[in-house]
């Protein structure tokens, strides 16, 4: 205990003499957040030191190895730093599908090269990830991916399409489901596949929503050479990668529900609640599921760690996340009123509230359908019998 205060102690220190001024407020939107890659686009300069202090420590990563680039903290420790950033309202320095989904996978399937390859990089926000699993026939029945990978003795040759791939148009790599045997079932012919989205063959094209903008994407694979040794786990057996990446997938998405916001929400809308009794005790209602969430989500985090997480937790997380995350941005728009509803003026920040509102509408369709989660919860946590 000692010695977690004094990492406490020395942590709160450092964290306040390096930790910019710019770096402890609010995001107003998804601009403000640090994705790194390749050609990394920062924002400020507080926000290139932010990344760059927290990476030189590992503490983009500070539960991976050192080996790998993280900080080699304990669970405990870990928890601390998190703490310690969240009492200074700290951003988080680097958003990244490496870190939240490839990261965990590699490092309990990948080989040695594999993760000495990758894993730094992710870690210093040198590489930049899209996940390619949804196709256009296979979403929610996943296993029924149709991209075709082919062994052509010193490559892979892969053909085939996949949709809703988040930031593929400024990914650098992707880490891809494909199919590499056609005539086992379903689960069982499908393979985990990295590679860069420069490699000749590969495009993407960008899917408007109708909030006006969107991460989306579809992205094509036309005769994509793809080096033998970027298989993560065995040929054929990538449905286990993906089986667990999904679950990191699912807890990543819930956290929405916390709306990433150190406020209430009813702190937030105070002043437009003032003349409006039901609303407020909406809101109210609202803030005290939110800390529920919370606690749960703490709970769940500490037994993944400790190895005592039950598998279907994370698409408890996610169906609780995503559904609390709807109904945050429903109550923003209520209290609004009409004013919430206006679309590109600059008193409404380019639409700010109605765009977030309707972007939540994919919350509970990405990921896994709030029904599949739903599903997963009846039958490996309450024991319900099938259909």
């Amino acid at each position: 205990m000692a010695d977690l205060d004094q990492f406490r102690t020395e942590t709160r220190a450092w964290l306040e003499a390096n930790c910019p001024p710019e770096m402890r407020e609010p995001m107003r939107d998804e601009s403000d957040a640090c994705w790194g890659g390749r050609n990394p686009v920062f924002k400020s300069e507080a926000q290139r030191l932010w990344m760059e202090r927290m990476a030189a420590r590992g503490w983009t990563v500070p539960d991976w190895p050192r080996d790998y680039g993280g900080g080699g903290l304990s669970p405990a420790e870990t928890k601390v730093l998190k703490q310690e950033m969240a009492r200074i309202g700290a951003r988080n320095p680097l958003m990244s599908f490496g870190i939240s989904m490839l990261g965990p996978a590699l490092l309990k399937y990948g080989t040695e090269a594999q993760k000495k390859r990758f894993l730094p990089e992710i870690a210093r926000g040198e590489i930049r990830w899209c996940q390619g699993y949804s196709e256009p026939n296979a979403g929610s029945d996943l296993a029924s991916l149709q991209t075709k990978c082919e062994d052509k003795g010193d490559h892979w040759l892969v053909n085939g399409q996949k949709v809703w791939t988040s930031y593929a148009d400024k990914a650098d790599w992707i880490f891809c489901l494909v199919r590499t045997d056609f005539q086992a079932p379903k689960h069982k012919g499908i393979s985990f596949l990295l590679f860069d989205m420069k490699t000749p063959g590969v495009s993407t094209k960008p899917i408007l929503l109708i909030s006006g903008t969107s991460p989306f994407c579809e992205t094509f694979f036309d005769d994509v050479k793809v080096p033998k040794d970027q298989v993560v786990g065995e040929v054929n057996k990538g449905w286990d990668v993906a089986k667990y990446l999904l679950g990191h997938e699912r807890e990543m998405i819930s956290g929405m529900g916390l709306g990433g916001q150190g406020e209430s929400l009813g702190a937030a809308l105070r002043e437009r609640l003032a003349d409006d009794p039901v609303l407020r005790a909406e809101v109210a209602e609202f803030d005290v599921d939110a800390m529920a969430f919370r606690a749960m989500s703490e709970r769940f985090i500490d037994e993944l760690k400790a190895g005592m997480a039950h598998p279907a937790q994370p698409s408890m997380m996610k169906y609780a996340g995503t559904e609390l995350n709807k109904r945050r941005h429903e109550l923003v728009m209520a209290a609004g009123g009409s004013d919430a509803l206006e679309w590109e003026s600059e008193r409404s920040r380019g639409g700010k509230a109605a765009r977030e509102w309707l972007r939540t509408k994919a919350n509970s369709i990405e990921g896994g359908t709030s029904e599949v989660q739903l599903g997963i919860v009846a039958k490996r946590i309450l024991d319900l019998p099938g259909a």
